[in-house]
């Protein structure tokens, strides 16, 4: 399950971030894209940037400590020949985004 976290991009952060993009729109509002976790840093994706393998992330901690990162992508794949690969950050903590989907559940008959 991920994290409920989400954050409004301050206006300087969004302006910065444009700046940086390859798009020229960048979500007002962001949801932590990790594994749902009480404490710590929370991270959401603004954009992909230009440069292969990297993304351009908003990072902050509970209501204070908010700002603009560049991480490069986690290069895991999940295992077996059509692998999906992971969609967040290099050595970030918790699941990989494949290892974080809700299981199927099975109606009774």
């Amino acid at each position: 399950m991920r994290c409920t976290q989400w954050r409004w991009v301050p206006q300087d952060l969004a302006q910065e971030a444009r700046e940086r993009s390859a798009a020229e729109c960048v979500d007002r509002a962001v949801q932590c894209q990790l594994s749902a976790h009480d404490d710590g840093e929370h991270y959401g994706l603004l954009d992909d940037l230009g440069e292969y393998g990297t993304a351009l992330w908003l990072r902050w901690q509970e209501r204070t400590e908010v700002g603009l990162v560049v991480l490069p992508d986690c290069p895991v794949v999940a295992p077996g020949p059509d692998g999906e690969g992971c969609c967040l950050f290099a050595c970030h903590t918790e699941l990989h985004t494949w290892e974080n989907t809700l299981e199927e559940v099975s109606c009774p008959s």
